[in-house]
């Protein structure tokens, strides 16, 4: 009888472990999206940084970006929920909250950074120099929550200027990094326009492998247009600076700013900078800027 008890509980703990590892599954989707609340990006809208036209055109989700940030703000901005989400995972692209009734702000990010941005205010949504800044999409708007359901399929909007700098001539042997470091952007942008929000020292490097002469630098622009001031630096092994030129380069929201010509021949180690240079403003698209 004493046996056949051992067998019994020996079994009745075995189901209990299968239970329970069936239960946390890691091949389960464990982000919920049930709730009052349910937000499903929809598309990207915006021509493509990367083959820019001058008819608009709209990228999937996730060849656009591989993070996305749903966040509830309450009426006084008050964050009160948010769902930080990666390419990977299963529900990438779609949220749910259960909320209750009243009026709230709701934030959608779209981004590529290493991390997610710091969302505790609305009016001061931060990535970092660590992070790094990427093409960013945004959809915001004030929704009222009462005793149904309510669902939002989503567009968002870049809201990132693009300065794209292209060095002609060749590296020399002895540069193993490039440094950027701009200011008259920001790292940070206010949910309700989309604007910069913050006075932010961006920087960015790039190690050199000889082939890659084209570096991408985002901002967000305190107004629709506005001038950001590039410092570039060569850098040896050791951090040493070898070569640096200076330039003032015009920007608009949802443009892409060319700046290119012979870095190391053109200027040597001297400043120099470009001024006087305006952009197209009839078409989102792209301005070509040779220095």
């Amino acid at each position: 009888m004493k046996k056949k008890y051992m067998l019994l509980c020996v079994a009745v703990a075995l189901c209990t472990i299968l239970a329970c590892e069936k239960a946390i599954s890691v091949d389960e989707d464990v982000v919920s999206i049930e709730g009052n609340l349910k937000v499903s990006v929809f598309k990207l809208e915006q021509t493509p940084f990367s083959s820019v036209t001058r008819t608009q055109t709209r990228a999937a989700v996730t060849e656009a970006c591989t993070r996305l940030n749903f966040v509830i703000y309450s009426a006084d901005g008050t964050r009160i929920k948010y769902v930080n989400q990666k390419s990977e995972d299963k529900s990438f692209g779609t949220a749910g909250f259960q909320l209750e009734e009243g009026n709230y702000l709701l934030v959608v990010v779209g981004h590529s950074s290493d991390g997610n941005p710091t969302t505790t205010d609305p009016t001061c949504i931060k990535f970092t120099n660590s992070q790094g800044f990427t093409d960013t999409f945004l959809y915001a708007e004030n929704i009222t929550i009462g005793e149904e359901e309510v669902e939002k399929q989503v567009t968002l909007k870049r809201i990132v200027a693009l300065c794209r700098f292209v060095v002609n001539d060749s590296f020399p042997a002895e540069v193993k990094k490039m440094h950027f470091c701009y200011t008259g952007g920001s790292g940070a942008f206010d949910a309700n326009d989309g604007l910069g929000s913050v006075n932010s020292k961006q920087e960015v490097k790039f190690d050199v492998d000889g082939t890659t002469k084209q570096f991408d630098l985002y901002t967000f622009l305190h107004d629709k247009e506005g001038t950001i001031r590039l410092t570039v630096t060569a850098l040896d092994d050791n951090g040493n600076e070898l070569y640096i030129r200076s330039f003032d380069v015009p920007m608009q929201r949802n443009y892409i700013t060319w700046l290119e010509g012979d870095f190391f021949t053109g200027g040597g180690s001297s400043a120099t900078t470009i001024t006087g240079v305006s952009v197209d403003t009839d078409w989102a698209g792209e301005k070509h800027i040779t220095f």
